[in-house]
């Protein structure tokens, strides 16, 4: 079975390089150094610095692996060839929630960059997936738990502009 690209922005691939990175060289040494410490304190098996450093050891290689898998995986969305003609990854998006009466701004991202408090939403999402293709003075309506939620899009424009 091949594994689902992880469709990113240049700025989410940056992001990850620069964490995994900073785990491999510096996070790394300083479990290890921690580990070292612990160990020359003598009796391990009531060690409670060498139990909570093993722990963190084993948290950032799980994290390194998880970043390893979405870097091999990832596909990067050139924001600068956006079409800005319809909605699309990597572009920044403004709606009017004719629902609410309130005027919203999102990024359209890949599952992997989505962080609803930057206002990055997933192509996945139900909002992201329904916005993706729409043109500007379009009208979408989007069924969420909370109802039904109406759409107007206002503004097409590239993310990192």
């Amino acid at each position: 079975m091949e594994e689902k690209k992880n469709i990113l922005t240049y700025e989410g691939l940056r992001k990850y390089e620069e964490e995994l990175e900073q785990l491999k060289v510096i996070r790394r040494q300083e479990v290890a150094e921690k580990i070292k410490e612990a160990r020359a304190q003598g009796d391990l098996s009531e060690n409670a610095e060498y139990d909570a450093a093993k722990d963190e050891q084993r948290d950032i290689e799980a994290r390194i692996e998880e970043l390893e898998k979405i870097l091999k995986n990832a596909e990067v969305v050139v924001e600068d060839e956006v079409d800005l003609d319809t909605i699309n990854i990597g572009c920044r998006v403004r709606v009017l929630d004719i629902t609410e009466d309130e005027e919203l701004e999102y990024k359209i991202v890949g599952s992997t960059e989505a962080n609803s408090l930057q206002g990055k939403i997933s192509n996945e999402s139900p909002v992201g997936k329904a916005l993706i293709g729409a043109k500007k003075g379009e009208t979408i309506s989007v069924e969420l738990p909370a109802g039904v939620f109406k759409y107007k899009v206002l503004g097409i424009e590239r993310s990192n502009g």
